[in-house]
C-alpha cells in the first residue's frame, strides 16, 4: 500500500519517507529529495501555479514506476509538513503517480480499517513499527 501523510501523523512509522527538503529535528527516517519541491516553488501560494511548475521542474523529469520501486514498491508513506486536507505537494505526487501508473494513493488515516489492517500485517510479518 502506498499512502501519503504528514510528519506528525505518520513520521514515527518505518514505512515513512520524507519527500520534503526540510525534515523534523532528529529525523532518522528515509528521505527522497528528488520529490521535494525546490525552495522557490515552496513560496508559491497559488495551487494551480505551484502544480504546473512542480510538474514541469520536478515530476516530468522522473519515471514514476522507478520512483515507486526505489521507495519500497507498495510499502511506503510519503510525508511532508501540511495537515490532511490542506493543499500540498504530496497529493500532487500521488495524483501524478496515479495518472502514470494507475496506482491509487490515499491519505493515511489510522482509523481506516484497511489501513490499520495493513499496518497490523506488517507488524505480524516481522516488521517493527
Amino acid at each position: 500500500m502506498i499512502l501519503t501523510s504528514n510528519f506528525k501523523i505518520a513520521g514515527h512509522l518505518p514505512q515513512a519517507v520524507a519527500i520534503s527538503l526540510g525534515v523534523p529535528r532528529g529525523w532518522r527516517g528515509t528521505r527522497c529529495t528528488i520529490l521535494a519541491p525546490p525552495r522557490p516553488l515552496i513560496k508559491i501560494m497559488d495551487p494551480t501555479t505551484f502544480t504546473r511548475l512542480y510538474k514541469a521542474e520536478v515530476l516530468d523529469r522522473l519515471d514514476p514506476m522507478r520512483v515507486i520501486t526505489d521507495l519500497g514498491g507498495d510499502n511506503f508513506i510519503m510525508l511532508c509538513w501540511e495537515a490532511p486536507g490542506k493543499f500540498c505537494h504530496r497529493r500532487v505526487v500521488a495524483a501524478w503517480m496515479r495518472k502514470h501508473t494507475g496506482v491509487l494513493i490515499e491519505e493515511f488515516m489510522p482509523s481506516h480499517k484497511r489501513q490499520a489492517e495493513w499496518l497490523r500485517s506488517l507488524h505480524e510479518g516481522g516488521d517493527s513499527w
